[in-house]
């Protein structure tokens, strides 16, 4: 695994979580109403589910 590996699985892992989070954002909702404990909870292990699918899976974005 290179840099560049380390970089492309990242920036995917930052885009699933910021995904995963605006999915669990309901429109209509008050700020104040969102779970934001559960929120960064279900975000954060996107992100490492992410990670361990780049590691299992590879990333076609980087050849080596």
């Amino acid at each position: 695994m290179s840099k560049k590996w380390f970089k492309a699985a990242s920036v995917r892992a930052i885009k699933t979580f910021a995904q995963t989070a605006v999915s669990l954002i309901t429109v209509g909702n008050m700020i104040t109403e969102v779970s934001w404990v559960s929120v960064l909870g279900v975000s954060a292990t996107a992100a490492v589910v992410s990670i361990l699918t780049s590691v299992a899976a590879g990333l076609p974005e980087v050849d080596e």
